[in-house]
């Protein structure tokens, strides 16, 4: 009887995990930029996201002198997205500017026209700001019982500082449920809200001027 009990947590184990893994895609193959497309600054939109960005040793190295970003080609509801991030300190690299400033953006329309930046919520990766939200083309959010203002681009700050020093690895969780956000950074809690005016869209990773590095980009999907 034991035996025959062991055998059955063995095999709920094994479903559990087969189960888990199924629902989590991996937006990024560490091999090429499949599933996504490029927008660029005076560059447009480019079905071929080779012809802006790159990807080596795998990851997504974002450089350049322009701005833009990278859009995935599906759209996520009810979601929990795994990114990790480092800045590319690298001279050899062209960069637009000195300001450490890109982000990762969600639930942003699959109706929304590409522009820098379009509809939808950003997870701020900024020196000294990296959790803050902002809110862009009139998004809002209700944090602490309060609505947010309606605005071009609307910031929340972020709770707490958990980025990790210039050059280390990061790592971004976004929690998007029936109109609840929630924003993690290195396993802390760094902002939270209700009453999202988004609820679904797709996950842009931006590009503004200096250049940054992604890896592990993965999303489950959730009820």
């Amino acid at each position: 009887m034991n035996t025959i009990y062991r055998l059955l947590i063995i095999v709920l184990f094994l479903f559990s995990q087969n189960n888990n893994a199924q629902k989590r895609i991996a937006l990024f193959n560490q091999k090429d930029l499949k599933g996504w497309y490029a927008f660029g600054e005076e560059a447009g939109k480019h079905n071929n996201a080779a012809e802006l960005f790159s990807v080596e040793n795998n990851m997504i190295r974002m450089y350049g002198a322009k701005a833009g970003y990278l859009m995935s080609e599906q759209s996520f509801r009810n979601f929990e997205l795994t990114v990790e991030y480092r800045w590319n300190t690298d001279a050899n690299f062209v960069k637009k500017n000195n300001s450490k400033n890109s982000g990762v953006m969600y639930l942003v329309p699959a109706e929304t026209p590409d522009v820098l930046w379009p509809k939808g919520i950003q997870f701020q990766i900024k020196e000294g700001a990296t959790g803050d939200f902002v809110f862009l083309q009139e998004v809002t959010l209700n944090i602490n019982g309060k609505k947010t203002e309606a605005g071009k681009s609307v910031v929340s700050k972020r709770f707490l500082d958990a980025e990790k020093p210039i050059g280390e690895w990061n790592k971004i969780v976004v929690i998007s449920r029936n109109g609840k956000i929630t924003q993690k950074l290195n396993g802390k809690l760094v902002n939270q809200g209700i009453e999202s005016t988004v609820l679904e869209g797709r996950i842009l990773l931006q590009y503004e001027g200096f250049p940054i590095d992604f890896r592990k980009v993965n999303i489950k999907k959730s009820k």
